[in-house]
């Protein structure tokens, strides 16, 4: 079994920016010499989270309206102590989760037709984002 480790840089906008990272994943994996395994994605940062599901314009701003809805920015015990107001941003990102695996066989990322791999940055301003991928597999 081998492992190999590669990075995504990401700029975004902050405020629940979605980006479908499947396309970059894809690449990185189709440049190693590994056939079938898993990838470990993993965000570097508190504010940032992955997931997946079916990418098209009215689901993203859903993810959006509802993180509004749910967690809406304000007043969070994490801003009286930083003042820097994305308390909220930590909150989503904790829910969504930092980390997914997805398995791949034949050099391809093994998901649903209607199936990517989506980064959301929750924090309140535009970032520079970077993002681990472990792949594990022979």
């Amino acid at each position: 079994m081998a492992v190999f480790t590669e990075y995504i840089q990401l700029s975004t906008e902050g405020n629940a920016d979605v980006i479908d990272i499947t396309p970059r994943v894809s690449e990185k994996l189709r440049a190693l010499k590994l056939k079938k395994g898993l990838v470990n994605i993993s965000v570097i940062g508190s504010t940032g989270a992955l997931t997946t599901c079916e990418f098209e314009p009215g689901l993203v701003e859903d993810i959006a309206e509802v993180f509004d809805k749910l967690i809406p920015s304000g007043a969070y015990h994490h801003d009286d102590a930083w003042g820097d107001g994305n308390g909220h941003s930590h909150l989503r990102s904790s829910l969504v989760g930092p980390s997914l695996a997805i398995p791949f066989d034949d050099k391809e990322l093994i998901l649903g037709t209607w199936q990517q791999i989506i980064f959301i940055d929750f924090d309140n301003r535009p970032r520079d984002r970077k993002i681990a991928l472990t792949f594990l597999g022979e």
